[in-house]
């Protein structure tokens, strides 16, 4: 099995604008990797055909294009389908992450999360990932 390329740049979408400024120095300025941001899905999608992230964080609850409407919308297209997604919400009990899985998404991560294991947690993520 060939190894998966090393991931740098991850997109994240979020309406908060606290969470968006977490996220970026937790995987920024912690983790080391290209940050994109995006207010809500209108955004990461805009964002994603853009810049072709290796990963995408969606919260799954936001106005406008939510996360479960814009990771419908990147499975639907053949340029974006590839790229994992994988969602970070405060509504993370068990039918709901079940059901997130069923629609494609490759994790869940639960708010709050601890920003200085983020890190761990998404190397991690990526690692488990299929090579493409």
């Amino acid at each position: 099995m060939a190894s998966r390329a090393r991931l740098k740049h991850i997109l994240c979408a979020d309406d908060d604008p606290d969470m968006r400024m977490i996220l970026e120095v937790a995987l920024g300025s912690v983790g080391g990797w290209q940050v994109t941001l995006a207010a809500d899905g209108e955004e990461a999608l805009a964002a994603a055909r853009a810049e072709r992230p290796d990963l995408i964080l969606l919260d799954a609850r936001m106005s406008g294009i939510d996360g479960t409407g814009a990771l419908a919308l990147l499975k639907a297209d053949p340029a974006l389908a590839g790229i994992p997604v994988a969602f970070v919400t405060g509504q993370a009990a068990a039918a709901e992450v079940a059901a997130l899985r069923a629609l494609g998404a490759v994790d869940v991560i639960a708010k709050p999360f601890d920003p200085l294991r983020l890190r761990e947690r998404i190397e991690a993520l990526w690692a488990a990932l299929p090579a493409h």
